[in-house]
């Protein structure tokens, strides 16, 4: 810690712990104290920690060639994409190494596709309350202010629509824009869903004004909600699907995959990445891919993530004083607090009690298992958030009931042997 606040950037505020290892759902720290991980790293650790394909992927692959740049094939970056286009849009990918770079390259495309019918449409849509990266540009495209502070003046040519506002979007979606990305489930922004209609109107006006709807998957793609994409529960298919996080389950990798049409518009010089998709972070991103289906990791994320809604409906009732909504979708889900509890001082109460969550906006509690978690885990991690909630409000000790337990029919009694 001495070292960190000497020699590194202070542009985290990090927990006084240390983690040394990991394995599925569980991290270890040097001191040898066990945590349950239920944020997986910001959404990045999907298939758990260290998951025995993954390392398989990387170590045979560390021994044969690592990087040798994009001006030659990649073989394992052709298999991946080929993969990304068929679960997708059937389009072409382009990769990088993170979100942001991801939603950058998706801009940048956004704009030459405006140039493509005309000069003037250079318009960048987002929502309000989204988020979408650290970039200069896509900071500004983040519809949260509070990233934007201190970064004045920020780049030209993007507005915000409210989320679920009809009449806004019709009003702010009109010729002179390029792209509009969308979170089909927003992450940093509370775990809060568009409105079905409110997408269908995003798309028929894409159709009929000409722009690229960009899907960014980055945090709720790769079956964290359910299916394989969060857009595939609005009945969608977008012009650019951003990834990142999970792809790789920690192994930096970001991409974008675009209808054919436009990714056409990137011909040689007009982006790169030295490092985007090289050797070791494809190898790695084709071992998650691989798994994610022959494990049903979308249908496994629907069966874990309802089971999880459920205990968190009963905390919810039960601690009604100061939770007020459940959120999300799949293994992407929420706790929403009343408005003046501030959401750390669970995420700091829980990781003393061994369980690691986190928040999304000050009040809501933001659960992030991997997609490999057991129902026995899911029924620890609930346990643990009823002793904290139990602490909070200092009630009599509360027995939390096993939210699978049927109960006894009525009119039968137990019978005494």
């Amino acid at each position: 810690m001495e070292v960190f606040k000497e020699c590194v950037v202070p542009s985290y505020a990090r927990a006084e712990i240390a983690f040394e290892r990991g394995s599925g759902a569980w991290l270890w720290d040097v001191e040898g104290k066990k945590y349950l991980d239920f944020f997986s790293g910001i959404a990045v650790t999907g298939l758990g920690h260290c998951h025995p394909a993954v390392a398989k992927a990387l170590k045979d692959q560390i021994d044969r060639i690592w990087h040798t740049s994009n001006l030659y094939y990649i073989g394992p970056q052709g298999e991946l994409a080929k993969k990304l286009s068929d679960l997708g849009n059937q389009g072409k990918a382009f990769f990088c190494n993170s979100g942001g770079e991801a939603n950058e390259a998706a801009l940048k495309l956004a704009r030459l596709w405006g140039k493509k019918f005309n000069r003037g449409k250079s318009v960048i849509l987002s929502l309000e309350n989204s988020f979408h990266g650290r970039t200069l540009a896509t900071v500004t495209a983040t519809g949260q202010t509070k990233y934007q502070k201190g970064f004045e003046p920020l780049p030209a040519g993007f507005k915000r629509v409210k989320l679920n506002d009809l009449e806004d979007l019709g009003r702010k979606a009109d010729d002179k824009v390029c792209g509009f990305f969308v979170e089909f489930l927003q992450g940093e922004g509370g775990l809060t869903l568009p409105d079905k209609a409110f997408i269908k109107k995003i798309f028929d006006l894409a159709k009929r004004r000409k722009f690229l709807v960009i899907a960014d998957e980055v945090q709720a793609g790769l079956c964290r909600t359910g299916k394989f994409f969060a857009y595939q529960h609005f009945n969608v298919v977008p012009d650019v699907i951003t990834l990142a996080k999970s792809l790789a389950n920690g192994f930096p990798i970001g991409a974008m995959i675009a209808k054919r049409e436009a990714a056409d518009l990137f011909t040689p010089g007009k982006h790169a990445s030295t490092f985007g998709g090289n050797f070791l972070a494809t190898a790695a991103a084709n071992a998650v891919i691989d798994t994610m289906i022959a494990s049903k990791m979308d249908r496994q994320a629907q069966e874990k993530g309802e089971i999880l809604a459920e205990g968190l409906k009963i905390l919810k009732e039960k601690y009604a004083e100061f939770v007020s909504e459940t959120k999300g979708l799949g293994l992407m889900r929420g706790l929403q607090l009343t408005d003046k509890i501030e959401g750390s001082q669970f995420v700091q109460k829980a990781r003393a009690k061994g369980l690691i969550i986190g928040t999304a906006g000050h009040n809501v509690l933001r659960f992030l298992p991997p997609l490999v978690v057991t129902t026995a885990e899911i029924k620890s991690a609930l346990s643990i958030l009823d002793e904290v909630f139990y602490d909070y409000l200092v009630q009599d000790k509360p027995l939390f009931r096993s939210i699978t337990a049927k109960p006894r029919p009525a009119g039968k009694k137990k019978k005494r042997r």
